[in-house]
């Protein structure tokens, strides 16, 4: 890590714009009491679906940083599922499956009387109708990956056996088992979310951010740095600041 450079990676917000109003804070907090030089802030995808506010969420994302530095958000399989009901409605199962009528109600969409029959077609319209083109454009402009300074971001996580420039969205935004369950050097540190668990979590190759927001009412941020890691983390209303 270079010594003029902090990267703050933040996890899975899953529509807790409240939770991501405190962190953001608190990451401008930190960085006026510990100023540095090159700032670099990481979201890890899954900002929408399941929690009340993912349309706030969003547009917290999409202004940007009050800092000087860089802000770069990754797609999560949520992201990508959101935008597959825009292309095709037909997917809408899955999506309300994995929690996208919260979404639709953040947007003011008349949830369907039965979500296993919706009209696809007029729930399709009331959502166009309903999200902003700069949503749209912001989610569809989302990368998958992102390297820096020996890390490698990523949602899900990485498929072993297959170097890091040759993985596919897919396995970036869905994998599970066969990246957690093995301990594999992909010659950077993986730092990823997905996969909750109740505080961040280090592993030899990789570190999970995801401590299920949405649920424990914990979103968690890793602090990375040339003098080592720290966590900072919301919990309800309160700030936690952890060496790592």
């Amino acid at each position: 890590m270079p010594e003029d450079l902090r990267i703050y990676a933040i996890g899975d917000v899953h529509g807790r714009a409240d939770l991501l109003g405190s962190l953001v804070a608190a990451i401008e907090a930190d960085l006026r009491a510990y100023p540095i030089e090159q700032v670099v802030e990481v979201y890890l995808g899954d900002y929408v679906d399941r929690g009340s506010d993912s349309r706030n969420v969003l547009d917290i994302l999409r202004t940007g940083p009050r800092h000087r530095g860089q802000r770069v958000c990754l797609k999560g399989n949520h992201e990508a599922m959101l935008l597959a009901f825009l292309d095709n409605p037909a997917t809408f199962s899955m999506w309300r499956r994995h929690g996208g009528l919260a979404t639709l109600a953040s947007y003011g969409v008349p949830l369907p009387q039965d979500p296993d029959f919706p009209d696809l077609g007029q729930l399709s319209k009331s959502f166009r109708d309903a999200f902003p083109s700069t949503h749209e454009q912001f989610l569809r402009n989302l990368a998958f990956m992102h390297q820096l300074a020996g890390y490698t971001f990523v949602h899900a996580g990485l498929r072993p056996g297959t170097a890091t420039d040759a993985q596919t969205e897919q396995d970036c935004l869905w994998i599970r088992d066969a990246f957690l369950k093995r301990s594999f050097d992909f010659g950077s540190i993986v730092v990823h979310g997905h996969s909750p668990v109740p505080t961040v979590e280090r592993y030899p190759y990789r570190i999970n951010v995801d401590t299920g927001a949405f649920a424990t009412g914990r979103l968690s941020c890793l602090v990375i740095e040339a003098t080592g890691l720290r966590v900072i983390r919301t919990e309800g209303a309160d700030i936690h600041y952890e060496v790592f």
